[in-house]
C-alpha cells in the first residue's frame, strides 16, 4: 500500500512535491468517514486519490513520475549500459535545475506489512544519491549512498554488502540487490513490478493484451469482465477470446511481419508467439425478442467501449491484487457515470476487500459535485507564473464539509482553473476587425 510520493526537478515539477494517501483528520461526514479508508494502527490510509487541475498543469506529469521511478527501479541494472543516460528529464525552465538532481521518493507499505522509505537523487548521466529505511517500531536505515560512497548495514550479508563494487554510477544500488538475488533486494523490486502499476487513459493499446491474456488464462477474471460489461449497459452480453498463430490467414501481413521480427530479435521460434483477439457478442431482436447473437471484433465497437474494456484488466488485476494503480487521462473517451462507477469499485470495503489503491488524473470536475471523494482524496495541480506545478489537496484549504466542491472550483476558489477570458478577448477583438474590414470593403465598392 502506497503512504506517500514525492517528486523533485523532474519535468513540470521544479520544487518537491507530495502526494500522500495518509488520511486526514477531518470528518467529512457519513459513509466518506468510514468506507474509503484502510484501517492501520499509527493512521489510516485512502483507497483512491483524483487529482484535477487545467490542461498542462502537470497533473500526468505526476503519473509519469511515478512511472519513471518504477521504471528505473526495474530496469536501471539491467536495461542501461554503463554510460547509457538514464533517461531522466529534470525542469526546463529555471537555471538552478540544471545544477540540482531530480528528486523520488516513496512510502509504502510491502504485502508482510512492513513499512519502507526508499528514494534516490540523479541526473541524465548517475545516481547522486540513493537510500533505504525499514520501519517496524521504528525507523532503521538499510543503506545510504552519495554518490559511488555506500554506507551499508550489517543487516545484509557480507556478499550482499560487496554489490556495492558492481554497482555503476547509473544503477541503483536496489536494483542490483535484486540482479544478484538479494532476498530484500528481489522482494522490494517485486513491489515495485507487481504492485505498482502506472498506464495511460489514452494508450488503451499497451494494456489490451494483459486484458486478453488473463481472461483467457483465468475464468474468474474472465467472467468478472464480462459481468462489469453488462452492468455498464453498453449492449455487449459475452466475449470470447481467440488464440492466434502468427501465420493465421487472418493476420495482416504487417503484422505477421513486426512479429517476424520481434521473434528475431528475442531468438524465438514463431510459432512460440500467440496472437488474441476479442470478440464481442451482442444480441439480435426480432421486433422486441432475442433471437440469437452476433459477434464483433472488438475495433468494431466504439472507441468508449474499446478503452473501458481495456482498462477493466488492470482494474481487476489491482483489486484482486490490492496493489496500486495509477491511471493518467483517466476519463477520457469514458462516460461520466462509468467513471464514477469505476471509483467506487476502489472505495467501497465490500468490492476492494484487498485494500488496493486508486490514483488518477482527470478533468472531469463533474466527480467534485457529489459526495464520492473526501476532501483529502481531492488534489489539485496549478503552475506558478515560472511555469512550476505546485500540487496541494482540498483539505489544506479551510472549506466546510458541506460546501458545493464543484461550484466553488469553477468559482475559482481552489485554484487550479485554466484563465481562458484572455482567449475570449482575442475571438472577441478579431470579429471586430473583421467586421470593420467588411465594412471598408463595401464602403470602397
Amino acid at each position: 500500500m502506497l503512504i506517500e510520493f514525492t517528486v523533485g526537478n523532474f519535468r513540470s515539477f521544479f520544487s518537491s512535491m507530495t502526494l500522500s494517501m495518509v488520511a486526514s483528520k477531518l470528518k467529512d461526514g457519513g459513509a466518506l468517514d468510514r468506507d474509503p479508508l484502510i484501517k492501520m494502527e499509527k493512521w489510516d490510509l485512502l483507497r483512491s486519490a483524483g487529482v484535477f487541475g487545467p490542461n498542462a498543469s502537470g497533473k500526468s506529469n505526476l503519473i509519469r513520475a511515478l512511472g519513471y521511478m518504477r521504471f528505473f527501479v526495474l530496469k536501471s541494472a539491467t536495461g542501461l549500459q554503463h554510460g547509457e543516460s538514464t533517461r531522466v528529464q529534470r525542469f526546463a525552465l529555471k537555471n538552478e535545475a540544471r545544477k540540482q538532481p531530480a528528486f523520488f521518493q516513496i512510502v509504502f507499505f510491502d504485502k508482510e506489512g512492513v513499512q519502507y522509505r526508499y528514494g534516490f537523487e540523479l541526473d541524465e548521466k548517475q545516481i547522486h544519491a540513493e537510500w533505504l529505511y525499514r520501519t517496524r517500531k521504528r525507523e532503521v536505515r538499510l543503506f545510504l549512498r552519495e554518490g559511488q560512497t555506500f554506507e551499508i548495514s550489517s543487516r545484509f550479508s557480507k556478499e550482499e554488502r560487496g554489490l556495492e563494487k558492481l554497482t555503476r554510477p547509473n544503477a541503483l544500488f536496489l536494483s542490483v540487490l535484486a540482479q544478484f538475488n538479494s532476498p530484500l533486494g528481489g522482494r522490494l523490486l517485486q513491489w515495485f513490478r507487481k504492485n505498482l502499476g502506472v498506464v495511460s487513459g489514452i494508450d488503451d493499446e499497451r494494456y489490451l493484451p494483459f486484458t486478453l491474456r488473463r481472461m483467457s488464462e483465468d475464468r474468474s477474471f474472465h467472467r468478472k469482465i464480462v459481468t462489469l460489461l453488462k452492468l455498464a449497459d453498453i449492449g455487449i452480453r459475452d466475449v470470447r477470446i481467440e488464440a492466434l498463430k502468427v501465420r493465421d490467414p487472418s493476420v495482416p501481413e504487417d503484422v505477421q511481419r513486426f512479429f517476424e521480427f520481434l521473434a528475431q530479435q528475442d531468438g524465438k521460434a514463431l510459432d512460440e508467439i500467440t496472437l488474441r483477439r476479442a470478440k464481442m457478442s451482442h444480441t439480435v431482436f426480432s421486433e422486441t425478442s432475442p433471437v440469437g447473437k452476433v459477434e464483433f471484433d472488438l475495433n468494431e465497437e466504439s472507441a468508449g467501449t474499446q478503452k473501458f474494456f481495456a482498462l477493466l484488466g488492470p482494474i481487476i488485476d489491482t483489486l484482486e491484487r490490492g496493489s496500486v494503480l495509477a491511471v493518467d487521462e483517466f476519463d477520457a473517451r469514458l462516460h461520466p457515470m462509468l467513471t464514477r462507477e469505476l471509483i467506487k469499485l476502489f472505495n467501497s470495503p465490500e468490492t476492494n476487500p484487498h485494500h488496493a489503491q486508486l490514483i488518477f488524473a482527470t478533468h472531469d470536475v463533474s466527480l467534485l459535485g457529489e459526495r464520492l471523494l473526501r476532501r483529502d482524496q481531492i488534489w489539485f495541480t496549478e503552475k506558478t507564473r515560472f511555469g512550476e506545478t505546485e500540487l496541494y489537496s482540498l483539505a489544506e484549504i479551510k472549506e466546510r464539509k458541506d460546501a458545493s466542491f464543484l461550484k466553488n472550483y469553477l468559482l475559482g476558489r481552489y485554484g487550479a482553473v485554466p484563465y481562458i477570458g484572455g482567449l475570449r478577448a482575442f475571438v472577441e477583438q478579431e470579429m471586430q476587425d473583421g467586421t470593420k474590414k467588411e465594412v471598408r470593403s463595401a464602403e470602397a465598392a
